[in-house]
């Protein structure tokens, strides 16, 4: 129980005086009761049972050195040694200087000799004394963590900066511990478990870790910090935790950024700063659970702020240009083409152009994808429609969708509007939905998904293969076409060459009354290798790399002669 909330007892704080005089319990009553509630005790036996009776809401003890059955050095040497006991401050009434050191030795806060003092001198030691020790508890209440016991960053922070102060030469690492997809234990088992995880992990890494030449904190929720002696065996820790969580109810693994041989010049902020990087890089890789940090992660993660900061900036200015990659359905004697899908890239008024693989996933991540996607959407129809007016020609455009816009309720309305915006309709724009958005809350994506095919629009099951839903699935799912994942493309035409899989897969879209896209085809050989086995659409290099939509213009022309 947290003492400094249970203090007041009737508005006043409570106090013990433990004296054999009667006139000395009485004469301080007598000082102390307007503005305490007064205990009195005449022997340390009964002094010792009215602190434990009272210890939550015991502000301070009086005690006399000289008492019968339990004297005052033995009882100080009980309070010390009781955890619930030993935070309430203790005056020493003596007379005997002799004493003074022995008593604070035991835990004593202050002396009162005999014969007493002025009142007002009493009065002010005592008010003295319970305010530094209230403000102890404060601190100690803020300096630890009040789940697992380790300290709070706060004091972590200020026990580095002591640490590295009286240990300059010392070579130093800087550790962020996380724990790999934890918010999945605290959905799955609860918060109790999430926790006992966590103090589990707080044990074992105050065993792992001396306190001699280390410093340990929980930063927040599932994140751990440690300040140690440079060493080489962090891999190890992994595996213990996972051993004192073994009879959890799912796997335990963490995941350990190491700033190794810290600049003691940074300040503690960028050091850990720098392991999380470490940590974070390693987020999905189950494979590896240690990562240590070098500068090129570091001009890395600031060349991914700096895009992020930029990103309004080059919206506004349309940095930002759709490219559009020709799909050509191989059906027939000829290719001919079908649809395209618009792809955006970034010109970058200094860095050039930036690949859509650096930008794309920290857009995700910084939720910005949205306003980008929208960004993408409208200027694909703006060119389609261009198309129709000046060529009178045109064909369909697929734009991706991410899985976070699949639970926007405004969804439909909002590709409605785009082309009521530009004059075209539902038959000119195919959404391409990845194959992983419809697993992870399959049931509202399905109905977003319906909903959208009932305003006309062509649903394309993006990155199938990548290996997330099962047959049964695909067969309930409302799709359009399967869009066969690059990597899925490029494995089966490896070494091996063996199209097995993909065989399979068409046969499953024949089932379904459904075409197979095949993305990333690169040679004649899978050219023709796919054309033979029934694939019906094509997309890749073999026919064209992403091009500007007036350069794009040719395949129209071409189709249409």
């Amino acid at each position: 129980m947290n003492r400094s909330t249970d203090l007041y007892v009737d508005g006043k704080r409570r106090i013990l005086v433990a004296d054999d005089e009667i006139v000395n319990r009485e004469m301080l009553e007598n000082i102390l009761c307007d503005e305490y509630d007064v205990l009195l005790a005449e022997d340390g036996e009964k002094a010792y049972d009215l602190i434990r009776q009272n210890r939550n809401t015991l502000s301070l003890i009086l005690l006399d050195l000289m008492m019968p059955k339990l004297n005052g050095l033995d009882l100080l040497s009980r309070l010390k040694e009781d955890s619930d006991l030993k935070g309430i401050p203790v005056i020493v009434l003596t007379s005997d200087q002799d004493s003074e050191v022995e008593s604070l030795v035991r835990g004593a806060a202050d002396f009162i000799p005999k014969p007493y003092p002025q009142p007002d001198v009493i009065r002010a030691r005592i008010s003295r004394s319970i305010e530094l020790a209230e403000d102890r508890q404060i601190i100690s209440a803020t300096e630890r963590d009040e789940l697992t016991g380790l300290y709070s960053y706060e004091y972590f922070s200020r026990y580095v900066e002591q640490f590295d102060k009286y240990h300059p030469n010392s070579e130093m690492d800087a550790l962020c511990l996380d724990v790999n997809h934890f918010h999945i234990v605290n959905e799955r088992f609860g918060m109790a478990k999430g926790d006992e995880i966590l103090r589990r992990i707080a044990d074992c890494l105050m065993t792992v870790f001396s306190e001699s030449d280390s410093v340990i904190c929980r930063k927040n929720a599932d994140t751990f910090l440690v300040y140690c002696s440079h060493r080489d065996d962090y891999s190890s820790i992994t595996d213990k935790v996972s051993e004192v969580c073994s009879d959890m109810p799912t796997s335990v693994k963490l995941r350990i950024g190491v700033y190794a041989y810290c600049d003691k010049k940074l300040d503690i902020r960028a050091r850990f700063d720098r392991a999380k990087i470490a940590a974070d890089l390693i987020r999905n890789n189950y494979m590896v659970y240690v990562s240590t940090f070098d500068e090129t992660l570091m001009e890395n993660e600031l060349f991914a702020e700096q895009l992020v900061d930029e990103f309004s900036k080059a919206l506004a200015e349309k940095q930002f240009k759709v490219f559009f990659q020709p799909k050509f359905n191989i059906a027939g004697d000829k290719p001919v083409l079908s649809s395209a899908e618009a792809l955006v890239r970034w010109f970058h008024p200094t860095l050039g152009m930036i690949s859509p693989g650096k930008f794309i996933p920290l857009f995700e991540d910084d939720g910005l994808i949205a306003q980008l996607d929208e960004y993408i959407w409208r200027c694909a129809a703006e060119t389609i429609a261009d198309w129709k007016r000046r060529l009178g020609i045109s064909v369909p455009v697929s734009v991706n969708l991410s899985r976070a816009e699949m639970y926007d309720p405004a969804l439909v309305n909002t590709f409605e509007k785009i082309t009521s915006d530009f004059g075209i309709t539902s038959k000119d724009i195919y959404l391409e939905i990845t194959e992983s958005a419809y697993v992870r809350d399959s049931d509202q994506i399905v109905d977003r998904v319906k909903e959208l095919r009932n305003h006309g629009f062509f649903i394309e099951m993006d990155d199938f293969g990548s290996g997330y839903s099962s047959l049964n699935m695909i067969s309930e799912l409302p799709i359009d076409a399967l869009k066969l994942d690059m990597m899925f493309i490029r494995n089966a035409f490896d070494k091996q060459n063996d199209t097995r899989m993909i065989s399979i897969v068409i046969d499953i879209a024949d089932y379904l009354g459904v075409p197979v896209i095949a993305e990333g085809v690169e040679t004649e050989e899978q050219y023709l290798a796919l054309k033979k086995l029934g694939c019906t659409i094509i997309q890749g290099y073999y026919f064209s790399k992403p091009v500007p939509a007036e350069e794009f213009e040719k395949f129209l022309v071409e189709k249409d002669s």
